[in-house]
């Protein structure tokens, strides 16, 4: 059996925060058997994923109160399994027993996270932190075999991988396991704040929302000597929409779930643009994107991803209301809310003025804390939701048509056909041409959710 497993980037972590009190999203209903820690109390963990994004992820889970040991790691590449493990050894060296990672438990290639699930067992936690696209049979196997799950974003690329990722939670709630996910911004005591001024009225009515995520140019990885088409495009996942789902998923995922959490609501359909304006890398990757959500009220949000350098930069979200506005979300520190839609410092009526925690750690915080206290904690269907609110506008862009939320849930196109089969000797589902190139989404002509088109006349 070949081994298997998969990499990613998280930011480098900030400096550690108080410890949260636990929160439960989802009820437990009826009574089932319970899942604890061992006996000793440590909790076992894994990491499924060693790039940035997953060692931050280890080191926060890690600083969690109680007793915790990593156990085992996993990746698609040998030496990020092999890294992972040797970089925490040697941070918690003055720990002894806290890393007990021996070489047979750091698991390589596309089933290396079923390895890393049975190292830790039932009532351990297991971390995932791979591509978005393999997170649903990773998400489906832990909670399967009792396992507790940390899900980085995103969560899936496709409406299926959605549907198999809120039917893992509703099992999870079952089976009495939590599930945590990585939309740390909901863990923002300021951002937290600001939205409470929000929905008691401060600013009125939400009238538009806007999203905002504008930066330079994601580059791309030279393919290295011997290297398969699979493993180049995993090592630069962010650059082939099978693996990542596209910029306006991967990238803008915080402020889309910042902006459905301002409102309370969930998009009815969205229509928009993308496309590649002067990116001449060989990927799939548009450099921009333009969309309108449209909810059931009538009121929009709007949704602009761009990356491309010497172009203007914002990383945020806006809020227009009847009564002002609001400047938050993911890229704002400090969030602020104005007596206007002008918003200068004179017309400031609201900063947060209690504490500004990590909430990278308080995203572990509670997850630890509710398997410690034996409290219900499922963010797997919020989650879900709030990928497939990028998922819908990658649909919009790349076919140039209105889509609608009903008709996209139920969408069976899969972006990555057979996954769960694939193997490391796997062909990946896009390939490039003689010349190299990639296939590119051409809006009104061509793309991967061309022949599912749903009726373009409902109002």
């Amino acid at each position: 059996m070949t081994q298997t497993s998969l990499p990613s980037s998280r930011r480098e972590f900030m400096k550690k925060a108080t410890l949260a009190t636990a929160a439960g999203t989802l009820a437990v209903s009826g009574f089932v058997p319970r899942v604890h820690a061992a006996e000793d109390n440590t909790i076992k963990i894994a990491i499924v994923g060693c790039g940035g994004r997953g060692n931050g992820a280890v080191d926060q889970a890690l600083s969690t109160a109680g007793p915790t040991k990593l156990v085992a790691t996993a990746d698609f590449f040998a030496d990020r399994a092999a890294s992972c493990a040797e970089i925490l050894a040697a941070k918690y060296q003055d720990q002894p027993g806290k890393i007990d990672v021996p070489k047979e438990r750091q698991f390589v290639g596309l089933d290396g996270y079923k390895h890393a699930i049975h190292a830790v067992g039932p009532g351990g936690v297991i971390l995932l932190a791979t591509p978005p696209v393999f997170r649903p049979p990773h998400v489906e196997y832990a909670v399967n075999q009792g396992v507790h799950v940390f899900m980085e974003k995103s969560f899936a690329v496709d409406a299926p991988g959605i549907r198999r990722i809120i039917k893992a939670g509703k099992l999870a709630s079952e089976k009495n396991l939590k599930v945590a996910s990585g939309l740390m911004s909901r863990h923002s005591y300021a951002l937290d704040a600001a939205m409470e001024q929000i929905h008691g009225g401060l600013i009125g009515d939400l009238v538009t929302v806007w999203a905002y995520r504008e930066h330079g140019t994601i580059g791309l990885a030279p393919k290295q000597a011997n290297e398969t088409e699979l493993a180049h495009q995993i090592r630069n996942y962010s650059n082939f929409t099978w693996i990542n789902g596209g910029f306006i998923l991967d990238w803008l995922i915080h402020n889309l779930d910042v902006s459905c959490w301002a409102k309370n609501s969930l998009p009815v359909s969205a229509q928009g643009h993308g496309g590649r304006s002067t990116r001449t890398y060989k990927d799939q990757l548009f450099d921009h994107y333009g969309i309108e959500y449209r909810f059931g009220d009538g009121t929009t949000l709007f949704a602009q991803g761009r990356h491309i350098d010497n172009t203007w930069g914002f990383f945020g979200c806006k809020l227009h209301g009847t009564k002002g506005a609001a400047i938050l979300g993911e890229g704002i520190k400090e969030p602020k809310i104005y007596k206007t839609w002008k918003t200068t410092d004179d017309n400031a009526i609201w900063e947060h003025t209690g504490e500004f925690n990590n909430f990278y750690q308080t995203e572990h915080d509670k997850l630890f804390a509710a398997i410690r206290n034996d409290t219900p904690y499922n963010e797997a269907e919020r989650s879900a939701h709030s990928a497939m609110v990028g998922i819908l506008g990658l649909m919009a862009a790349e076919t140039g048509q209105e889509i609608f939320w009903d008709d996209a849930i139920k969408s069976d196109v899969e972006l990555a056909p057979g996954l769960d089969s694939m193997t490391m000797e796997s062909d990946p589902p896009v390939m490039p041409d003689a010349d190299g190139n990639y296939p590119i989404a051409i809006p009104g002509q061509k793309s991967v959710w061309t022949a599912w088109p749903p009726s373009q006349s409902r109002k």
